[in-house]
């Protein structure tokens, strides 16, 4: 893989940082380092994922709903979760697509487990 690479999140309130942080270890396994990760703006005072992002030396970086539901288009699997609770269609997904500005594909759709969902995309030239 040539491109920068993001890691879209999501998770329950309360989800641990070590539930957020072996999801994402699994997910990325054998990837190259990420750019960091992005999440919905309403998950913003998130103990977990602000502990998980620490722990990864990875930037926190929360993105608006406008900005996820742009990519609405290009998810692989979305969530009616999400779509109930936030009025988008993917948190995970669309986070990690919506972090490259539109010049990203899903090298790794949507993971759940333990009440979190990662994602992850990697930056192509178009």
């Amino acid at each position: 893989m040539s491109g920068r690479l993001a890691i879209g999140v999501g998770c329950r309130q309360g989800v641990s940082a070590e539930a957020i942080v072996r999801l994402i270890e699994t997910a990325t396994a054998g990837l190259a380092p990420a750019a960091g990760l992005f999440t919905i703006e309403d998950k913003r005072g998130e103990a977990g994922l602000s502990e998980a992002a620490e722990r990864l030396a990875l930037p926190l970086v929360f993105l608006s709903r406008d900005a996820l539901a742009a990519v609405a288009d290009r998810l692989v699997t979305p969530s009616p979760a999400a779509l109930a609770r936030f009025g988008v269609a993917s948190v995970a997904e669309a986070a990690a697509l919506a972090a490259l500005a539109g010049r990203g594909r899903l090298v790794v759709p949507r993971r759940a487990a333990g009440g979190v969902t990662v994602a992850v995309a990697e930056e192509v030239s178009e």
